[in-house]
């Protein structure tokens, strides 16, 4: 009877070394494809949009803030305006979170 010399390649050492290669790379592969999920960087937004809807915030409620303290508004009024300041300000500064919805009429 024969011994086990003459095996077929895919039983041998070589087989399974070459197997686990292909793992390896398959991993990389998705790992590379992934990279933005699995390691999250900065957000995608750009800091000049960022900084417009901050000047562009900051300008408006100091108005705002300024038309309540001379009592030409209600604290309601303020905050309906303090609302479209924000959906203004995001519209100018190219944001794409849509604009807040108004409280209901009575409150």
């Amino acid at each position: 009877m024969k011994s086990g010399v003459n095996r077929a390649f895919l039983d041998s050492p070589w087989a399974r070394v070459a197997a686990l290669g292909c793992f390896v790379l398959c991993a990389a592969a998705l790992v590379y494809l992934h990279r933005d999920d699995l390691f999250p960087g900065a957000p995608e937004t750009s800091a000049a949009a960022d900084d417009a809807f901050a000047r562009c915030m900051a300008d408006s409620t100091a108005k705002i803030d300024a038309m309540r303290k001379e009592g030409a508004i209600g604290s309601d009024q303020a905050r309906l305006f303090r609302l479209r300041a924000e959906a203004r300000c995001r519209a100018q500064s190219g944001g794409s979170v849509p604009a807040p919805r108004p409280p209901p009429p009575g409150q």
